[in-house]
């Protein structure tokens, strides 16, 4: 790998790979991103779970170029780290995100065709029937942590409701999701990472596949049965491809939504005149809230690629087989894109932010669930609780993977 060319994040007191920069705080975080966005092109560091070589991809247009060239950037070898190891993917299946076409565009392709018109209309009729019980219940039980009461809550219903997991299962599942998620965080002596929590893994796959064959002898008209008996040019999911894209949905889904939930609360909880500008016309300012959430909060830090050839990016030689980390948190915040922006400014306009993904194939399948499930909430709980309210910062997971709040304590 040629390295000569690009300046080390250590060298100048900023080490990605180190465990110990991601548990410092957010602010010292945000600031190192900073400096590092203030170099030309991608910046070397070394991954120290793995030893190897990568290169930090810390600005929009990098982490756009990176996303929009498949052909170069590969998802394929994996976009976690460690890379899933090949028994696990024999056993568990590929997750769409560790694709690369025509095996990605095959799978996408039968998923986008399960999402008929109808099950888009009773996702859209579940999800405002959702808000509306868990507002409900708030007015009732008035609990104490807005993450297990309200954000993980209404994502898990929507996503389960979807597939058509009864509701004797979903406990069970949820508490499986937990465990699946749990290891994104930052471990004592380095860097958790997802893909460890391989047993929660295992019993939910072997859950829907169960369903999976039980749907296929008799379809309910949810989407696990659209995707277990669609027939695009010949092709349906089998019970492994299921598992996969099953777990895919629930770990990623949830996570994320139910952390741009709670982030969302926050942020509008410590930036009162947002706050004020949002309830006074609901109408006018939501899609701009949810947007800024997203950027403000990037729940999910970083995705890998694989370069495929030998190349240039902004001036630096990547080498086939090197690693690029695409750091969505950072590009969200490029001076360069975005006007002042560290600020929570729910009026910006325009917001091309890359907290679904810098575009191309990869760009996440959930994106409209997800902004469709923060404005319902949004509006139910700002319409019948408008002083609804965190009482406290949110306690996050130090990790470089994902943004994820545990909890967050809220009253109204």
């Amino acid at each position: 790998m040629a390295v000569s060319v690009s300046v080390d994040a250590a060298s100048r007191g900023v080490d990605l790979g180190d465990p110990a920069f991601w548990r410092l705080p957010e602010e010292a975080r945000a600031v190192a991103f900073a400096r590092l966005r203030g170099r030309s092109g991608p910046v070397g560091f070394t991954d120290r779970a793995t030893g190897r070589r990568c290169w930090a991809l810390v600005r929009h247009a990098d982490v756009t170029a990176a996303s929009r060239a498949p052909e170069v950037y590969l998802s394929g070898p994996g976009v976690t780290t460690p890379e899933p190891a090949r028994w696990v993917r024999a056993v568990f299946g590929d997750s769409m995100v560790n694709l690369d076409d025509p095996r990605h565009a095959d799978l996408r392709r039968v998923v986008g065709r399960a999402f008929t018109p109808r099950l888009l209309a009773e996702v859209e009729r579940d999800i405002r029937e959702t808000a509306v019980e868990l507002v409900d219940r708030l007015e009732r039980e008035r609990p104490a942590d807005f993450v297990t009461a309200v954000a993980a809550e209404l994502p898990f219903r929507v996503i389960c409701t979807m597939m058509g997991i009864p509701p004797e299962h979903r406990r069970r599942i949820l508490a499986r999701i937990d465990r699946a998620a749990a290891p994104s965080g930052v471990a004592r002596r380095g860097l958790r990472v997802p893909g460890r929590g391989l047993r929660a893994l295992a019993a939910m796959q072997l859950t829907v596949a169960a369903l999976g064959r039980e749907r296929r002898r008799r379809p309910t008209g949810d989407l696990i049965s659209a995707l277990v008996t669609a027939d695009v040019d010949g092709r349906r999911l089998n019970s492994r491809e299921l598992g996969a894209f099953f777990s895919l949905l629930l770990v990623a889904g949830v996570e994320t939504t139910r952390n741009a939930l709670a982030h969302g609360l926050h942020l509008l909880t410590v930036h009162p005149e947002q706050r004020a500008l949002l309830l006074g016309d609901l109408d006018a300012h939501l899609g701009g809230a949810v947007e800024e959430v997203v950027r403000y909060s990037t729940p999910i830090v970083q995705f890998r690629r694989t370069v495929a050839v030998d190349h240039r990016l902004s001036g630096i030689r990547l080498a086939a087989g090197d690693k690029v980390v695409l750091f969505y948190g950072s590009a969200n915040r490029d001076e360069a894109v975005f006007r002042d922006p560290d600020a929570f400014d729910i009026t910006r306009s325009p917001n091309p932010h890359l907290g679904f993904g810098g575009g191309g194939p990869h760009f996440c399948l959930g994106a409209h669930l997800a902004r469709q499930e923060m404005r319902v909430l949004l509006r139910e709980l700002f319409t019948r609780l408008p002083e609804i309210r965190s009482t406290a910062a949110p306690e996050t997971v130090p990790s470089s993977f994902d943004h994820r709040v545990r909890s967050l304590p809220f009253t109204f």
